[in-house]
């Protein structure tokens, strides 16, 4: 099963947890045991998993990741939107998550996030279910 969620995003960066939704694709999808494979379409946003249960933990990421790459550099990237390039290239645009008795298998404080840094936007992620 193949299907793409709508993200709209509301700030410049800022990680949305996306968990509930990706799980109605995969109950949707009927699929027990499998793999679930998500890919963002977009070059200045990423997808991860991280902790769910502190929101404290999505302002960490985002301060440490804007610590290290700095939008005060000399970038030659004429439309002034580098450090979100660097940003989605390191943390990456795809996933894959295991799927059990119907679930995502993920940790107990577990979460998927999808990653804006060049906010806001609307933008996409393609969720692929597949039996396995």
């Amino acid at each position: 099963m193949f299907e793409t969620l709508s993200v709209r995003t509301n700030h410049r960066t800022e990680l949305l947890d996306l968990t509930s939704q990706v799980q109605e694709v995969v109950r949707k999808s009927g699929i027990d045991e499998g793999i679930c494979h998500l890919f963002v379409p977009h070059t200045t946003a990423a997808v991860t998993i991280n902790e769910n249960a502190d929101p404290s933990v999505k302002a960490d990421i985002l301060m440490v990741l804007n610590k290290i790459i700095s939008d005060r550099e000399p970038y030659r990237h004429q439309e002034g939107n580098s450090p979100a390039h660097v940003k989605a290239s390191v943390i990456g645009p795809h996933l894959t998550v295991l799927v059990s008795k119907g679930r995502l298998v993920l940790g107990t404080w577990q979460g998927v996030f999808f990653c804006e840094f060049d906010g806001p936007r609307s933008r996409r992620l393609h969720v692929k279910v597949v039996q396995g």
